[in-house]
């Protein structure tokens, strides 16, 4: 065994986007803070959201998660080089949660465990 496969992986870097960073991405981004699998950020295409979508926070992740189509065609519009290169996957997650609520919770990890699990965010 080589001395390379005794390291540890390096945590994936997620970033979670939603509009306004105040509930979905925020949840998740609550969530999986802890996860020894992850590194994570979150962020909101809104000018309004409590954290702006960057292009420093997007050249950080390894690997985007959006919550909607529109968030993915934000990305594409306004960051089209990243849009290129970068890996995003959408969860099809509605705005229709409030902050930690439990429904939001468990759709959360269902869907971002299933799209870890499939191998869509390396």
């Amino acid at each position: 065994m080589s001395a390379d496969s005794l390291m540890p992986e390096q945590p994936l870097k997620l970033l979670f986007v939603c509009t306004v960073n105040h509930m979905r991405s925020a949840t998740a981004h609550e969530i999986y803070r802890d996860d020894p699998r992850f590194e994570v950020q979150s962020a909101g295409t809104s000018g309004l959201a409590r954290q702006v979508l960057t292009p420093e926070l997007l050249a950080w992740a390894d690997a985007v998660v959006v919550m909607e189509k529109h968030h993915r065609q934000h990305i594409r519009k306004h960051f089209p080089e990243v849009y290129r290169q970068k890996r995003i996957v959408c969860l099809y997650l509605p705005d229709d949660y409030l902050y930690m609520e439990p429904q939001l919770v468990t759709a959360l990890r269902e869907r971002v465990e299933d799209v870890y699990r499939r191998g869509l965010l390396r």
